[in-house]
């Protein structure tokens, strides 16, 4: 043996001559048994041309560490010629660890390999041309074919038609021949008939041979792609929404204006074209600190968050208009408002959302300038103006005449409560006016008598009318309160002028009337007396008529001379002297409780009353024996009592009730009393007879004392 030899089996130089297998190969039962069966083959005669006899072995070597040897042997030439000749060996013994250490990490590769084949969750094929050669459970669950089923399956099965699988594989064909790979994303027919997304990388074993075949990855992105679809569709709405609104939305990136919707293009006065790339102070007008010019909105403010602001903005066609707006600063992201087509850029994007404003602003000067005009009209007006706030009662607004109505300075009664610058009752009837034009849909209208002052010492004042009409105002969603008050101080003098002066002349006028019927009473009364004097036979009938007009007469008398309700005292003085004058006979008149002058006769009940009166005093004269009459007029807080005396006896079995009414004497008198207010009765009282009247409201009336 040489040296290597005996320095692969650990022993010293020379220390394997004369040594046995079993000296040399104490270790390796397995190894002396492969060379005891090779030299039995080499005495059995067998030919210097058989197979060697081979076999590998590990030993431990220097430093512990394993070391495999190949060891083989074959028959030697020298121990062949003679049937008696020894038989010899020739052992081949060689160091393979590293050859052992490669194999080892190529299996492993292997088996690593074929692990990441079988088990992966990606679906992976190996193809020759489009023929499926192996595929792994992966691609079988998301086919739905069985792994045996896929080999030998052609590719086309896997395509939703022929035609998609052409045209897609030609495109395939030519990205493997020149890049020696293709990805992208198509839809996979499953054995069930439906169909998913998948995403698909192929690539060339050898991109020197395309004929060795792909290898081919179906990652199921079915999923991601419906979502992103979806996404993809909301953003699109999204999109749409935005152009419809009337708002001015504009993407702002590092790189200028990204994207603006519709009501912004309309703004600007142009298309997206025209905008994209360039700087959204494009439309700003002249002016530094013009907002669109800021450059402090990524610094200050934080994701979301926004700043608003108010300018005028200049569109392309060179109009210039008010917007109001704010400034949202967001991070980038695929469903953000960027529209297809623009830029790429890094970072945050600003957002401007702007909104036209010119009408409101010009509808906003035109209400200041009316509320101007009206300012000064209600300044200038003769009118007290003041407009209060409904559920507090506060003044918001007033005029100098207001003022002048309140009896207070301007700056006292303005934005305060009427507790605040009214006395109690002043304030509480305020109030009270305000709640009332506040419940009624017309209003309140009533006048008010005020002291014509500003400061509260001025001391006593003249005393103004002032006509007050309140009314509810909503028109800006706030319930108001316009109180409008005009000074008829004047207006209702001159009307009350005129209406004394038309009383005036009515009370003339009465009076007139009742001269006139007065006069002409008596005149009737002495064509009476004329015809008594005449016709003896009837001068008791006619003196009878002669005093009832005297009474009537004396009526129409009285009111001539006198103003208002006629008095009862006057009246039945009247009446009693002027039966005297007609009888000759005296009567005497006695008043008894409360001042008579305080009870009246009201006019419908006067005539009736005098009439009672005289035909009382007639009978008591026509049916008394001498002596003297009675009239006691009897005055108290209820009722009124008038009786009268006269020396008499009734007839036996007497009864008021029994007289029928006429036109003369008692009956007449039951005739004309009222019979609900107006009692009358007839007594025997002494020697004399009693015949009384007693009068309750609304017969009589109680005047206020004078």
């Amino acid at each position: 043996c040489n040296r290597s030899f005996e320095a692969m089996l650990g022993l010293a130089p020379g220390g394997a001559d004369g040594a046995t297998l079993a000296d040399l190969l104490a270790d390796q039962p397995q190894v002396q048994a492969l060379l005891q069966q090779a030299l039995a083959d080499g005495a059995a005669g067998a030919g210097p041309g058989d197979p060697r006899h081979e076999t590998e072995f590990a030993r431990t070597g220097p430093g512990g560490r394993q070391v495999w040897y190949a060891l083989s042997a074959s028959r030697s030439s020298a121990g062949s010629g003679s049937a008696a000749a020894v038989p010899e060996l020739v052992v081949v013994l060689t160091d393979v660890s590293r050859l052992k250490a490669q194999q080892a990490e190529l299996e492993a590769l292997a088996r690593e390999r074929e692990l990441m084949f079988s088990l992966s969750d990606v679906g992976l094929a190996y193809l020759r041309g489009a023929t499926i050669e192996r595929a792994n459970e992966a691609l079988a669950s998301l086919t739905g074919y069985a792994v045996g089923e896929l080999s030998g399956l052609h590719l086309a099965a896997l395509f939703e038609d022929e035609q998609g699988f052409d045209r897609l594989w030609q495109q395939q064909r030519h990205s493997l021949a020149t890049a020696g790979r293709w990805q992208g994303e198509r839809r996979m027919r499953r054995r069930d008939g439906r169909l998913r997304w998948v995403q698909v990388h192929k690539r060339l074993v050898d991109e020197a041979d395309p004929d060795a075949g792909m290898i081919c990855s179906y990652v199921d992105v079915d999923e991601r792609r419906r979502a992103r679809e979806a996404v993809q569709l909301q953003a699109e709405r999204t999109r749409a929404i935005l152009d419809s609104v009337l708002v001015g939305i504009v993407t702002v990136g590092d790189g200028g204006i990204e994207w603006m919707n519709r009501s912004a293009r309309r703004m600007f006065g142009g298309e997206l074209a025209d905008f994209v790339g360039e700087p959204i102070a494009i439309v700003a007008t002249a002016g530094a600190d013009h907002p669109l010019r800021a450059t402090h909105y990524r610094q200050a403010l934080a994701d979301g968050q926004a700043e608003t602001f108010e300018c005028r903005l200049r569109g392309r066609d060179g109009r210039e208009f008010w917007v109001v707006g704010n400034a949202v600063v967001t991070g980038r992201g695929d469903a953000g408002g960027a529209g297809q087509g623009a830029p790429a850029a890094s970072g945050s994007q600003i957002t401007f959302a702007l909104l036209d404003i010119e009408r409101r602003r010009q509808a906003e000067s035109s209400i200041r300038q009316a509320q101007d005009s009206l300012q000064r009209i209600i300044e200038t007006a003769p009118l007290a103006i003041a407009l209060f706030d409904a559920p507090s009662g506060r003044v918001l607004r007033l005029n100098h005449m207001a003022a002048m109505f309140f009896g207070r300075p301007v700056e006292a009664v303005l934005g305060r409560l009427p507790e605040e610058w009214f006395g109690p009752a002043d304030a509480a009837e305020l109030r009270q006016d305000l709640q009332a034009a506040q419940g009624h849909p017309d209003g309140l209208r009533r006048e008010r008598p005020r002291p014509l002052r500003i400061a509260p010492d001025d001391g006593a004042a003249e005393h103004r009318v002032w006509d007050v009409r309140i009314v509810a105002l909503d028109a800006t969603g706030e319930t108001q309160l316009l109180l409008v008050a005009s000074d008829v101080t004047e207006q209702r003098a001159a009307e009350q002028a005129r209406f004394d002066a038309a009383v005036s002349q009515r009370e003339m006028l009465v009076k007139e009337v009742h001269h006139r019927i007065k006069n002409n009473l008596q005149g009737v009364a002495g064509l009476l007396q004329q015809t008594a004097a005449r016709r003896p036979e009837v001068a008791a009938l006619i003196s009878e008529a002669v005093g009832q007009v005297q009474a009537i007469a004396q009526v129409h008398g009285l009111q001539v001379g006198v103003t208002g309700p006629l008095r009862i005292k006057p009246l039945v003085e009247a009446i009693t002297a002027s039966v005297q004058r007609t009888f000759g006979r005296t009567v005497t008149v006695h008043v008894e409780g409360l001042a008579p002058h305080r009870f009246a006769l009201p006019e419908a009940e006067s005539i009736p009353i005098a009439l009672t009166i005289n035909e009382l005093l007639t009978n008591a004269i026509k049916h008394s024996t001498p002596g003297d009459i009675r009239c006691v007029l009897h005055c108290d807080e209820a009722r009124l009592a008038i009786s009268v005396h006269n020396p008499g006896q009734l007839r036996a079995g007497f009864s008021l009730a029994q007289v029928p009414p006429g036109v003369s004497g008692l009956g007449l008198v039951r005739a004309l009393l009222p019979r609900r207010t107006a009692t009358l009765t007839l007594v025997q009282a002494g020697i004399e007879v009693e015949a009384k009247v007693v009068l309750v409201p609304p017969s009589i009336a109680l005047l206020e004392p004078l």
